[in-house]
């Protein structure tokens, strides 16, 4: 006999830039579940950090990891399926906020340096500067095949990564 299904959480990673944000929102609309951007999870002084045009250290992540981490098994213990954004960009950063968290998915929004720089140039408004991108892709160490993520082209229109997404974690019937 088996247990409960455990709550799914869809874990949103990748490059600032990738669309995690976008295709959480849009990814919420379409399950009419909870989105919650990682952004809201850095404490001040990160964001005032990386405004400045200094990228984060191992430090400085901790807390925020720690706190999406709790986020998910708040959504998690209530039972309600959710989805974060985390640029998650380190296996060990991956292994805080998924670990072994049965029904976690990963999910790396995925796309070549020039694709992300224009997107990047072309957004108003985010404490993220154009800057930093580099360190990001140098940073960024792909999901192995053992994190079981689904690995999604972002020069894709929203809707149809969406579309795959769904597709590949099975909910095409959980859209509304």
């Amino acid at each position: 006999m088996t247990g409960p299904k455990p709550t799914p959480i869809i874990v949103l990673m990748g490059v600032a830039g990738c669309g995690k944000s976008t295709i959480g929102q849009a990814l919420s609309d379409a399950l009419g579940w909870p989105f919650r951007d990682a952004d809201t999870f850095h404490p001040a002084a990160n964001v005032a950090k990386m405004s400045s045009g200094q990228p984060l250290t191992d430090a400085d992540r901790a807390p925020w990891l720690a706190a999406i981490a709790a986020w998910i098994d708040a959504r998690q213990a209530s039972g309600e399926p959710a989805i974060v954004s985390c640029s998650a960009l380190k296996k060990r950063y991956r292994d805080v906020i998924v670990g072994g968290r049965h029904g976690v998915h990963l999910v790396h929004l995925a796309g070549g340096l020039g694709v992300i720089q224009a997107r990047m140039a072309a957004r108003q408004h985010h404490f993220m500067p154009l800057s930093l991108l580099k360190s990001q892709f140098e940073t960024l160490e792909p999901p192995a095949p053992e994190e079981h993520a689904a690995i999604v082209d972002v020069s894709r229109t929203p809707q149809a990564i969406v579309a795959e997404i769904l597709a590949d974690l099975g909910l095409e019937g959980a859209a509304r």
